[in-house]
């Protein structure tokens, strides 16, 4: 597969747009075909993800998706349910659309209700600009932004000509237990809802599921995947592997953007964890060091204190041996091992550790010594600016 230019709008069929003249933002997709889609496990839960996760229940398609910044309308009972089937109404009736298929995502601030008569007034200019141009998924991605400093997006073609795109925002109120706060996905493969959602399953699982910027799990968590079905390519159930490992790509990309952005961080950690004797057992290790106060703040300030991360494993429920434990970091295209098998490496130099972890970005691998088992996590370090932006959040 090959890396390439335009976003969602990189995927035949998809048209799409967005404003943000403030703190408000509306963006509008179009894509016609099967859709699958996973959402937040917060047991509080946004009138938008309810409409949306009903839709993908028993539609299993989309034809759009219309998604607004600066409001979540979380917690806001009747009235926000009614406020997100209005949103979906309002695009269904100036597109011709059936608004059963009309997906609705919203992202903001928590317990205060939607001003919908703005987004009925500014709507028309979003239709009037919509297109397939790399522009028109920049401007959609830029309308979802909250607290993100950079608007996130990738897209791969495959060798056999299947093209995945997607975009995504999400800076704080990250630990999704399922995917990003929102991320809507493309693709022009022919396949249906059902292989749509075991590959969009997988790829969350393995990406947006890694993700931790401050352990706290969003109300409006969603992740959209829909098919135009307009790549040309035939179904090949042969060619599933190479699919799901591109849409993996594509998410691992937006996963790392996301804890990179996260709210205030200067530096993005990527934490490995491999030698465990089940998948489950490194997942859980790699989230536990990146979701680890004590290690995002030793990170921020460039503190050789790499025992917090073996702490952090420790505690995670992830069966492990210290004596078995070896751990490094690498940063810069520098490395240093800090502990062989239990004991403290004759490698082990602070001074360089610390150069290393003035590193933009830090790699910390743990080799439980046991298995064969791996997986990745990413976060970010935990800043004076985190406090400050959450603070200040609705003001």
């Amino acid at each position: 597969m090959k890396q390439i230019e335009g976003g969602i709008c990189a995927v035949r069929g998809v048209t799409a747009n967005g404003i943000k003249p403030g703190k408000m933002g509306i963006a509008v997709i179009l894509a016609e075909g099967p859709a699958a889609g996973v959402f937040t496990k917060n047991k509080v839960v946004a009138a938008p993800v309810i409409l949306s996760k009903k839709l993908i229940e028993t539609e299993q398609r989309l034809s759009a998706i219309i998604a607004n910044s600066g409001n979540a309308n979380a917690f806001t009972g009747d009235d926000g349910f009614l406020d997100a089937i209005e949103m979906a109404s309002t695009l269904a009736e100036k597109l011709d659309l059936d608004p059963d298929t009309v997906a609705v995502a919203s992202t903001g601030v928590i317990g205060r209700k939607l001003d919908v008569s703005w987004i009925r007034e500014h709507l028309p200019e979003v239709l009037e600009g919509l297109g397939s141009s790399p522009e028109c998924s920049r401007a959609a991605a830029k309308a979802i932004m909250t607290t993100d400093k950079t608007l996130k997006e990738a897209a791969v073609e495959l060798d056999c000509g299947v093209r995945i795109g997607a975009i995504a925002k999400g800076s704080g109120m990250i630990e999704p237990n399922m995917g990003t706060m929102l991320c809507f996905a493309y693709t022009d493969a022919k396949v249906p809802a059902d292989v749509l959602d075991a590959a969009l399953r997988k790829a969350v699982d393995k990406t947006f599921n890694m993700v931790v910027v401050d352990g706290d799990t969003s109300t409006n968590d969603m992740a959209l995947f829909t098919s135009t079905c307009k790549s040309g390519v035939k179904p090949c159930m042969e060619c599933l592997d190479e699919f799901e490992d591109g849409l993996i790509y594509v998410f691992t990309d937006l996963a790392k953007k996301m804890a990179k952005d996260g709210e205030g961080a200067t530096k993005l950690i990527e934490a490995r964890v491999i030698g465990a004797k089940t998948y489950e057992d490194a997942r859980l290790a790699a989230k536990s060091i990146v979701r680890s106060p004590l290690v995002k703040s030793a990170i921020f300030g460039k503190d050789p204190n790499w025992g917090r991360v073996v702490a952090a494993a420790g505690y995670s429920g992830a069966e492990l041996e210290q004596e078995r434990l070896t751990l490094s970091f690498s940063g810069g295209g520098e490395e240093v091992e800090l502990v062989k098998s239990g004991e403290i490496s004759r490698a082990s130099d602070l001074a360089l550790l610390k150069k290393i972890m003035a590193n933009e970005e830090i790699i910390i691998t743990l080799d439980f010594g046991m298995g064969e088992e791996s997986a990745t996590a990413w976060g970010c370090d935990l800043t004076y600016d985190y406090v400050r932006i959450n603070a200040e959040y609705t003001t």
